[in-house]
């Protein structure tokens, strides 16, 4: 009986993915004028023509399109299109003066903001190895090394581990406050571990491993809570716990008041963040040769503490976020935690065997299909109430492009064709 579920979920996923999903973007993505991807969409799939071009967005292109092509999608067209992304980023978004890439670009390649933001360049070096990985394009993976080396002179602090994030142009740091300059972050840290991993596959030297050994223990020491196992937003330089506000130019925009502050700012955790460390943790692990064994306990409160305070058993589909002792602050359904935790659960389950695991993943599979998928465009929405109404209903923009709904798509039939092969 659990064989033939999985192997519906299967059948369910795939046709998302290779008839509306991947469709969606090979279809509207490519710019074949000024190079590099479109990545505004509005709520019926056209081009809302907002005049940029993000690092965020293009990076995420590139690994969504390189990702694909590596597990088989696209027939090598996939592959070509990640091309496309590589040949922008490396002709028009390098400065080739100072080096690193820039943070945002208008449709034609002119620089609009010249500063450098470690989050982007995590996401510079998670899609350029996979690029590598994917195509055997020896391009990718020296980039991405050289933004690696560009981190380790630049963004290091060598006094209290980590990495700054926010720099001017030439690597000067940014100013305290909503500059950023101050302030260290879970996200951040996060994705440099996703692009750590990824990095040391594609280049196989005891640097990069080192470095990803290094970041895992600053994440489960540092940044995740030291009772709760839960992921802590904002941190100040010496990891003293810091009040979670709004940056100048980066993510979180949406998501806070008029003051730039959060409410519960210094008390609150997201649970799809959570899940998505959990997962991308034992994938760092695999890849370094690290048994899950010594950081079980870090995994098994990351997942626990979602299955109990996030997932919403009544409507399905996981909450934004709450405090780290379990109180739900926010019960709206936001499309990229549904996505991550489609994946973290499937690993838990295949890792534990524990059924609350895949009853969690049942929950937020059926809200997805059901609720959040616009089927009749391709992509998911953005945002919808705890019942399923959509609140924000256009496709894609600069933070809301493929890279989490794809990889949920891709890594999760990867995981249920696993555990479909040990429960046949």
């Amino acid at each position: 009986m659990i064989s033939d579920q999985l192997k519906a979920w299967r059948d369910e996923a795939h046709q998302h993915l290779t008839t509306e999903l991947l469709p969606f973007w090979e279809n509207r993505c490519v710019d074949t004028v000024n190079g590099g991807f479109i990545t505004h969409f509005d709520t019926d799939g056209n081009d809302s023509g907002e005049d940029e071009k993000s690092l965020i967005a293009q990076t995420r292109t590139v690994y969504t399109f390189s990702a694909a092509h590596r597990a088989g999608y696209g027939e090598g067209r996939y592959a070509e299109i990640a091309r496309h992304g590589v040949d922008f980023l490396i002709t028009k978004m390098w400065d080739a003066e100072h080096e690193g890439f820039y943070w945002l670009m208008d449709r034609k390649g002119n620089v609009k903001i010249d500063e450098k933001i470690v989050y982007g360049h995590s996401f510079a070096i998670y899609s350029l190895a996979e690029y590598t990985l994917a195509t055997g394009d020896a391009r990718g993976l020296h980039y991405a090394e050289k933004v690696f080396d560009l981190l380790q002179k630049h963004g290091a602090d060598t006094y209290f581990g980590g990495y700054f994030e926010m720099f001017h142009r030439n690597w000067d740091l940014k100013g305290a406050g909503s500059a950023g300059g101050d302030r260290k972050t879970l996200d951040a840290h996060m994705h440099l571990m996703e692009a750590f991993t990824t990095l040391y596959e594609a280049s196989g030297k005891q640097v990069h491993r080192r470095k990803l050994l290094e970041i895992i223990e600053l994440l489960v020491h540092k940044i995740m809570h030291p009772v709760h196992g839960t992921g802590i937003p904002q941190f100040w330089a010496d990891w003293s716990v810091a009040p979670q506000i709004k940056f100048d130019i980066i993510w979180g925009w949406d998501r806070f008041s008029e003051d730039g502050f959060k409410s519960s700012a210094e008390d609150n955790t997201s649970y799809g963040h959570n899940v998505e460390f959990a997962w991308l943790l034992m994938h760092a692990l695999d890849i370094a040769g690290v048994p899950y064994s010594q950081y079980e306990t870090q995994l098994l409160k990351s997942l626990d503490h979602a299955v109990q305070y996030g997932i919403d058993w009544e409507h399905g589909g996981v909450y934004v976020e709450g405090s780290h002792d379990g109180t739900v602050y926010d019960r709206e359904k936001e499309f990229w935690q549904q996505a991550e935790v489609l994946i973290g659960m499937l690993d838990a389950y295949r890792v534990c065997g524990k059924s609350d695991y895949l009853n969690a993943y049942e929950s937020t599979h059926r809200f997805v299909f059901d609720k959040m998928i616009k089927h009749q465009v391709g992509e998911w929405l953005p945002l919808l109430t705890r019942q399923g109404e959509p609140i924000w209903k256009h496709m894609s923009h600069s933070w809301k492009v493929n890279y989490h709904s794809v990889r949920s798509m891709v890594q999760g039939i990867i995981r249920l064709d696993k555990l479909i092969q040990i429960e046949s």
